[in-house]
């Protein structure tokens, strides 16, 4: 089954598909062999979405018993129903995101309409190393899900909740996970019904902060993939603060207030100008060592 769309030539389609993957080697997204592929769960049954840019067209194909599901929502996955209106305007009062909008302003925001994959991956994130969160990820898909159906035989698709709310802890500790973030993953896991019936990012947002071990930080993450809410702060990270102030004031060290009086005035578009930050490799400049990884595997 397939779908076509044209797209722009400022549209990036790798740029704006990243945003869906926990780095090269997601199990349930990733790329291959010039396309980018996503695993799904769908009302109809398992799906994989292939995406793939040739020349002025996005060629969207979908496997499995679900790929109806996906093909009637490629373009939003692909970042296509992404809504700019107004953030040129905003973009050229400061002279650092002006050029941002110029230079990576094909980068578009998926919006997958699902809650519960992005969020299994949110709460794995959750004050870690990337090295630790992308183990954990990785292994609870493979303990949790199976193989994706398609042509690509790497790909997994995203666990079902109902298992997950009915492990015990323990049994994400070989992961490196400890007990309180395989509680706020189980918990999620109990309501993921209802956080998926969420009619958008605003409601999604209340739900998921009012379950324990889930603050704003991860709902942030989450609704930026679901929703493709371009406002979404990811307030609480260890480094976004520090980019956002170092990029648009010159200030090497900032703390979420600071971040967020800075990103005020493109207010809509706030969460656009970190991704857009972060894609253009913007950082600020570092004093001390890196966090190194843990291991509970052990313990």
């Amino acid at each position: 089954m397939q779908r076509r769309a044209d797209v722009s030539d400022l549209y990036h389609l790798a740029g704006s598909v990243r945003l869906l993957a926990l780095g090269p080697h997601d199990p349930c997204a990733r790329a291959v062999d010039g396309a980018f592929w996503w695993a799904s769960r769908t009302p109809d049954g398992p799906a994989t979405l292939s995406l793939r840019r040739s020349g002025a067209e996005l060629i969207a194909t979908g496997y499995g018993p679900g790929a109806a599901r996906v093909i009637e929502r490629a373009d939003a996955i692909a970042g296509l129903r992404d809504e700019q209106t107004g953030f040129a305007e905003l973009a050229a009062a400061h002279p650092v995101v002006a050029g941002l909008a110029r230079t990576h302003g094909g980068i578009r925001f998926p919006a997958t309409g699902q809650i519960f994959p992005r969020l299994l991956r949110a709460i794995f994130e959750q004050k870690v190393t990337g090295t630790e969160a992308f183990r954990a990820y990785a292994a609870t898909v493979r303990r949790f899900s199976a193989p994706a159906p398609g042509p690509v035989a790497s790909l997994w698709l995203p666990p079902e909740p109902a298992p997950i709310a009915a492990a015990p802890y323990w049994v994400f500790h070989p992961f490196g996970v400890e007990q309180r973030r395989a509680e706020t993953l189980r918990r999620a896991a109990a309501v993921a019904d209802r956080l998926e019936r969420c009619v958008d990012s605003t409601e999604a947002t209340t739900r998921l902060t009012a379950i324990p071990g889930i603050g704003p930080w991860t709902a942030a993450e989450v609704v930026r993939a679901a929703y493709g809410d371009a406002d979404a702060v990811s307030v609480g990270d260890y480094h976004i603060p520090n980019m956002v102030a170092w990029s648009l004031a010159g200030e090497a060290r900032a703390d979420d207030a600071r971040m967020l009086t800075l990103l005020e005035p493109f207010r809509g578009h706030r969460g656009r100008v970190c991704v857009l930050l972060a894609a253009a490799g913007k950082a600020a400049p570092r004093f001390g060592p890196r966090l190194a990884p843990r291991s509970f595997a052990r313990f």
